[in-house]
């Protein structure tokens, strides 16, 4: 069984390319889950025949209407649209040294070091007491000032050097560089003093609108083509929009489906999908439910369960892509490669398979069958060797519904990091396979 890149085929390299720009573009306008479902609700405003809802602007369902859901049930992809930041904290803003920063809590499984000196923009809202929301970006614009948080110089990071990796930086260390300029007069944080006035005359905020915001830091940084031949996608964020935007783009151009095709973009995973915009709450429920009262069945327990059992799922989440710089942490004979298509990956988890979900032969079969049927590039992928790697996705929460499921999409470099690395032809098979599963 012999791999096949998907940069073999020429004729389909202008696709290919072609893509990618949406999707780079895509990158550059949503790097927040909040942004990402607002700009989702733009791109299928167009798409009349659509079931779309919006739950909470964190998570979004769509559907396409094309059969009896309950003689058929539903072809879900689902994909998560949170990513690994850092937070501010609900009291953020300090003075210390004449220098204001802000206190941060990291958000999901970063390496604390990579996000140091780095350029980082803020994007969120602050939800005011009378309820106004005021959404915030600063650093994305060419004018607009960025944020950092300053590393320790080498001249003086003897001791921090002898730190191993996870206690290079501390999560209380992650403070940011916010200003340095004095009020003009006596107060004894003059500088905090300025920070809140000039808050109050661009934004109409003040401090404690903090304690009700969501402000998230993000590489301020484009999604750019990398490489000589600009084959690869670097951006931020593409753990899991990638799998997001190609689920977006499927069902936007799904055509006849024996089943009712659908998309749902979770947020939370990178937590372990808790809270209610997570996949372990009732959100597919309750969605299989809208879904039936739309189409005039009465959304009974046993219809909604009906349904669920003649339903199946592609887990869209990424994998990780073969290190040529590292090979020992992977099985390479089980080990996905960057440009050799989308992933089917069958189980997750840790060591023994544990907190994993382990898709059916009969379903990867099927899977395996839909994508050959329809051309895609595709190929099996573990998340690391045994005893060594491990990782989990939204699969698992998904199966104990009773829905068939397995992950699926592509392999990245740097997961996890602020400038993750894709390849394009895996972009463009990743959609293919799920526009494929969404038709079948």
């Amino acid at each position: 069984m012999e791999k096949k890149s998907a940069w073999k085929d020429s004729s389909k390299r202008n696709d290919i390319f072609e893509f990618a720009k949406g999707y780079i573009n895509f990158l550059n306008r949503s790097k927040t889950e909040r942004e990402v479902v607002k700009i989702a609700k733009e791109m299928l405003s167009e798409n009349k025949d659509l079931f779309i809802k919006d739950i909470k602007g964190k998570v979004l369902v769509i559907a396409k209407p094309s059969s009896d859901i309950l003689k058929r049930g539903l072809r879900i992809v689902a994909a998560h649209i949170d990513s690994p930041r850092i937070d501010l904290k609900p009291s953020p803003l300090y003075e210390d040294q004449d220098l204001v920063l802000l206190k941060t809590h990291y958000y999901g499984g970063i390496r604390k070091y990579q996000w140091l000196s780095i350029p980082l923009s803020i994007h969120g809202v602050v939800v005011k007491e009378n309820g106004e929301v005021i959404e915030i970006v600063i650093g994305e614009g060419k004018e607009e000032p960025v944020f950092t948080i300053p590393d320790l110089l080498p001249h003086l990071s003897k001791e921090q050097q002898e730190k191993k990796i996870k206690e290079f930086a501390q999560g209380e260390e992650l403070n940011v560089l916010v200003g340095s300029i004095p009020k003009d007069n006596e107060e004894k944080k003059p500088v905090l003093e300025n920070i809140l006035d000039l808050l109050k005359e661009k934004y109409g905020i003040q401090e404690e609108d903090l304690i009700s915001a969501e402000l998230e830091l993000v590489p301020a940084w484009k999604a750019k083509s990398v490489g000589l031949d600009e084959s690869f996608v670097g951006a931020y964020g593409q753990d899991d929009r990638i799998c997001a935007y190609s689920a977006l783009r499927a069902v936007q151009l799904v055509e006849e489906s024996e089943k009712f095709p659908a998309v749902i973009l979770f947020d939370k995973e990178e937590i372990g999908s808790e809270g209610n915009t997570g996949a372990r709450s009732n959100i597919i429920q309750d969605f299989i439910m809208d879904l039936l009262e739309s189409t005039g069945v009465t959304p009974t327990y046993r219809n909604i369960r009906r349904v669920i059992q003649k339903s199946s799922v592609i887990s869209a989440d990424v994998n990780a892509g073969l290190h040529p710089t590292y090979p020992d942490v992977q099985d390479k004979y089980n080990a996905a490669k960057l440009g050799f298509g989308v992933v089917l990956t069958k189980y997750t988890g840790y060591k023994g398979k544990a907190a994993s979900s382990d898709a059916h032969a009969e379903f990867v079969a099927e899977v395996r069958r839909l994508y050959n049927k329809a051309g895609v590039k595709w190929q099996i992928g573990e998340l690391g060797k045994v005893d060594l790697g491990g990782g989990g996705t939204i699969a698992k929460f998904i199966a104990k519904f009773g829905l068939e499921v397995i992950d699926s999409g592509p392999p990245i470099l740097a997961m996890h990091s602020p400038f993750e690395i894709a390849s394009k032809g895996d972009l463009y098979h990743t959609y293919k396979a799920y526009k494929a599963f969404l038709e079948g």
